[in-house]
């Protein structure tokens, strides 16, 4: 097993466009399918719930560790914590990051997820599947959000 998920994605967007999409917290929530209660703020526990069909009942909670514009936005969170019954807080925290590069007609975004190897054994493949695929669909969400 390994600790991480990596995605890739060519965006035909200017880096403060993309930048934009990740920081601010109602263009985020739109591509993301989040509802978030307030704006991104460094060191501050972002909070909303999901709007993602299905997942409704679960409640984003997400600590912002970094916004260095135009270049990296970073959070850490509790991977796949979609079980209303189960408390997650005793669990340390994955990191998803956000890389902007700019690129010949673009930008790319590169997001790695890194921490799973501290998930509880019981919880972390499937928390490892669960990402792995919503990363995959969630770049189709922001290429669509910034190019359109």
């Amino acid at each position: 097993m390994t600790d991480r998920i990596e995605k890739s994605v060519l965006l035909k967007a200017p880096v403060a466009r993309v930048w934009r999409a990740l920081t601010d917290h109602n263009e985020f929530g739109t591509w993301f399918r989040v509802k978030l209660d307030g704006p991104f703020v460094t060191g501050e526990t972002s909070t909303g719930h999901i709007t993602y069909p299905g997942y409704e009942h679960v409640q984003w909670q997400a600590k912002v560790v970094t916004m260095d514009e135009p270049r990296l936005f970073a959070f850490t969170w509790h991977p796949y914590a979609v079980d209303p019954a189960v408390d997650y807080s005793g669990e340390t925290p994955t990191l998803v990051e956000f890389r902007l590069v700019p690129e010949a007609g673009g930008t790319r975004l590169d997001i790695v997820e890194s921490g799973f190897d501290k998930v509880p054994a019981q919880r972390r493949a499937e928390a490892m599947r669960m990402n792995d695929g919503g990363w995959a669909e969630q770049t189709g969400n922001i290429k669509a959000h910034v190019e359109s």
